[in-house]
């Protein structure tokens, strides 16, 4: 081949060479190009190019057409410089009708000629941008013409001909885009509004098809909705390609203003349309009813009469997608809504298996809104699912499984119901569903109430992708060439205003947090400062979620025997002769109290008042801990006095955490100081603010936290064997009152943080 193109390309350009004998050597070249790339050098060959371009057969012009595409497509910037040369051409034939007679095709000018120069175009959108150029005005011109002289035809040849011109043309405007004159593009869509409604089935066809990429241009799709009536009657239409096309121009037109028309539109042309094309218009409804949706109820009642009238087609991210948009929109009566109508939903005892899929999953999670009214109670939720369990498959029972569990947790009479399901599906065959019935039926004896309550609350909100698993969907059926594609992957101005209410709803409900004042030290920062000695070994008992033990292990001085206090009991011993103990949380110091939270210590009547933890703030202390041990930053403790934030993030079997201490008092927080637990199965560094750690071996005097200000711990962590607690973290600090406080907590530092999900 190297040999050969060397001598075709002789022979190309060779002046003695007759037309047919360039003709062939143009073709030649083309087929060894085609076979080797990068053959021809673009920058060497274009002027020869350029050259036969000024030939005056126009077979020769054709042929090297065919060559010049070729090439151009392979390295677009090198034949830029022949767009000059082309449009001359193209002129020729539209503007003065220039051709041999024996080109002439039913009075259309050499039409494969033409079709091959605007190809050639379509290659270099930006060739109308620079209005100085001396062809931009040309070429406007000619395609202007293309437009208007165009018309449907008695000749089926000649329409044939002059409409595959046209329609190059209208794609020569759609690459354009918004460099391309208004004009030009509403004139585009006038004519191929008249095209979509003649009774041919290719003009139709292809006058969808261009209209849909046309409309996808900024401004254009407002003169493309004014053709929608048409389009509908398209949607009707006996040829399924037709079907088609027309189905994607709605999906492309619809917007804000008509979007619940079409969406109304096509769920009642639904239920007659072909099984070879629900399964793609279920999927273009769900679509739209999600990025158009102004009240996302409309969207909920849409996807239930999808699946009641295609439910066979309506694919597993349909159903994921709307507990997504639920789970993710707590604000406003969404989740009791789609409660309330999912119930209603399947309380026949005919309902198809995706309706029941979604009611157990929103039940499961939003029932409890919905448990006070009449008919609905959990009781009754519990009855109307199971009545289902013997006509649906494992997929679906499993579902059903948690959702039993969470309404058992939530309500005393649901749990007899509950039991006996759980007792026969252990022996299950199917692996999921006897795993599933085993881990629920022991939940209870094997944690706290307060444990098993943590575990079966609802489920946090979904991660927001930029992709949703439909849009996916229909990238994967379609390509990326479609032009449903294209307008699924532009975010509406409904989802915009929605994300942004998101936003605004997280930073409403989210503590107020103080803002870091220093930045975080890097790991090789923190691996050249000295790493604290750890502690002697203390008794440890068992703790629940929020970090604070209802039994304490104490170790006293010249005493072995182990005392267990109460919640109401109260250690009188001086704070200072006391062994420091990671278990002791809600205990010492009168930390939990069902009367005063402050006490004096008896034995010194001139000590400071002591102040622990009131028992009412237990409750959102175990909801902060449980929350920080799934996000990755958060708030672990907030009173009147203090606000703790943890930020932490790991990586295989290290942690890094950084913690802290902000004054939201009026006053200094005076000899400020932090005991961190080391337990063994745990290799901690630790650097804060000056005196702030709290080091047995060195008796710190703690630091002075100003109002309005912070200090701040950073911890490197490193696991070094299996655990099941969290580590313990004191904290004291004394203020202008006379006040001394002592805040029992515990890091949100559990096996879990250290686990990384795994790909199949």
């Amino acid at each position: 081949i190297q040999a050969m193109h060397v001598e075709v390309q002789r022979v190309l350009v060779a002046p003695s060479s007759t037309e047919q004998v360039r003709k062939k050597a143009a073709l030649c070249l083309l087929r060894l190009t085609r076979t080797s790339p990068n053959l021809l050098s673009g920058r060497e060959f274009a002027p020869r190019v350029a050259n036969l371009l000024q030939d005056q057969h126009l077979g020769v012009l054709t042929s090297v057409m065919s060559l010049l595409s070729c090439l151009a497509s392979q390295q677009t910037p090198e034949y830029e410089g022949l767009i000059p040369h082309v449009v001359h051409i193209l002129s020729k034939l539209v503007m003065k009708k220039n051709c041999a007679r024996d080109y002439l095709y039913y009075r259309t000018p050499s039409p494969w000629l033409q079709i091959k120069l605007l190809k050639f175009l379509q290659l270099y959108p930006n060739a109308i941008e620079n209005n100085t150029a001396e062809y931009t005005s040309q070429l406007i011109n000619v395609v202007s013409k293309i437009m208007i002289e165009t018309d449907v035809s008695e000749s089926i040849n000649k329409s044939n001909a002059d409409h595959a011109i046209l329609f190059e043309a209208v794609n020569l405007i759609v690459v354009w885009g918004p460099t391309c004159p208004v004009e030009m593009r509403e004139g585009a869509m006038k004519i191929l509004g008249k095209f979509i409604s003649v009774r041919e089935p290719n003009i139709r066809y292809l006058g969808l098809m261009t209209m849909a990429k046309l409309a996808q241009i900024e401004g254009s799709v407002e003169g493309a909705k004014k053709h929608q009536a048409t389009v509908l009657v398209s949607l009707k239409d006996a040829d399924i390609s037709v079907r088609r096309r027309a189905l994607d121009l709605l999906f492309v037109i619809c917007d804000t203003d008509n979007a619940e028309r079409i969406v109304d539109e096509l769920v009642a042309h639904l239920v007659v349309a072909d099984a070879s094309i629900r399964e793609e218009m279920v999927l273009k409804i769900a679509i739209l009813a999600e990025k158009y949706a102004t009240d996302l109820r409309w969207y909920v009642d849409t996807i239930l009469k999808l699946i009641s009238i295609s439910g066979d087609y309506v694919s597993d991210p349909i159903w994921h997608r709307v507990v997504q948009i639920v789970t993710n929109h707590p604000q406003g009566d969404l989740q009791g809504y789609a409660a309330a109508t999912l119930f209603v939903a399947v309380s026949p005892h005919r309902a198809h298996e995706t309706t029941v899929r979604i009611a157990a999953y929103i039940l499961g999670e939003f029932g409890f809104l919905i448990a006070e009214r009449p008919g609905m109670s959990g009781e009754e939720q519990f009855r109307v699912l199971h009545q289902h369990w013997f006509t649906v498959d494992m997929q679906t029972r499993a579902i059903l499984i948690s959702t039993y569990a969470k309404l058992a947790n939530l309500y005393e009479e649901c749990r007899p119901l509950v039991a006996p399901v759980f007792a026969r599906s252990k022996n299950s065959v199917n692996v999921e569903i006897q795993q599933r019935c085993a881990e629920y039926a022991a939940m209870r004896e094997a944690f706290s109430p307060e444990a098993v309550e943590d575990l079966l609350r609802e489920m946090p909100p979904f991660e927001d992708r930029r992709r949703s698993a439909l849009e996916l969907r229909l990238l994967e059926t379609e390509g990326e060439n479609s032009a449903a594609v294209a307008k699924a992957s532009v975010p509406s101005a409904v989802e915009e205003q929605r994300a942004l209410q998101m936003m605004q709803y997280a930073q409403m409900i989210q503590p107020p947090t103080i803002e870091e004042e220093e930045e975080p030290l890097s790991p090789s920062q923190s691996a050249n400062q000295s790493t604290d000695e750890p502690e002697d070994e203390v008794a440890i008992s068992p703790s629940d979620e929020n970090g604070a033990s209802e039994e304490v292990s104490e170790e006293r001085e010249g005493n072995d025997q182990e005392e267990v206090y109460d919640q109401d009991e109260i250690s009188n011993q001086p704070a200072e002769d006391k062994k420091f103990d990671s278990e002791d949380a809600m205990h010492l110091n009168g930390a939990v109290r069902n009367d005063p939270t402050t006490f004096t210590d008896p034995e010194r009547p001139h000590s400071p008042k002591m102040v622990g933890i009131p028992k009412e703030l237990i409750p959102a202390m175990r909801k902060a801990f449980s929350n920080l041990t799934t996000s990755p930053s958060g708030v672990l403790f907030e009173n009147s006095f203090l606000q703790v934030g943890v930020k932490h993030e790991y990586v295989g079997a290290q942690g890094r955490l950084s913690v802290f201490f902000g004054n939201l008092h009026d006053t200094p927080l005076a000899n400020f100081k932090v005991r961190v637990d080391q337990p063994d199965h745990l290799k901690m560094q630790m650097q804060g603010t000056q005196n702030l750690i709290d080091d047995e071996e060195y008796d710190s005097v703690g630091c002075m936290v100003a109002t309005k200000t912070q200090a701040k711990l950073l911890i490197l962590v490193e696991v070094t064997a299996p655990f099941d607690d969290a580590p313990s973290m004191r904290i004291r600090f004394d203020t202008e009152e006379g006040e001394h406080h002592e805040y029992p907590l515990r890091l949100p530092l559990v096996a879990t943080c250290f686990m990384e999900p795994v790909k199949l």
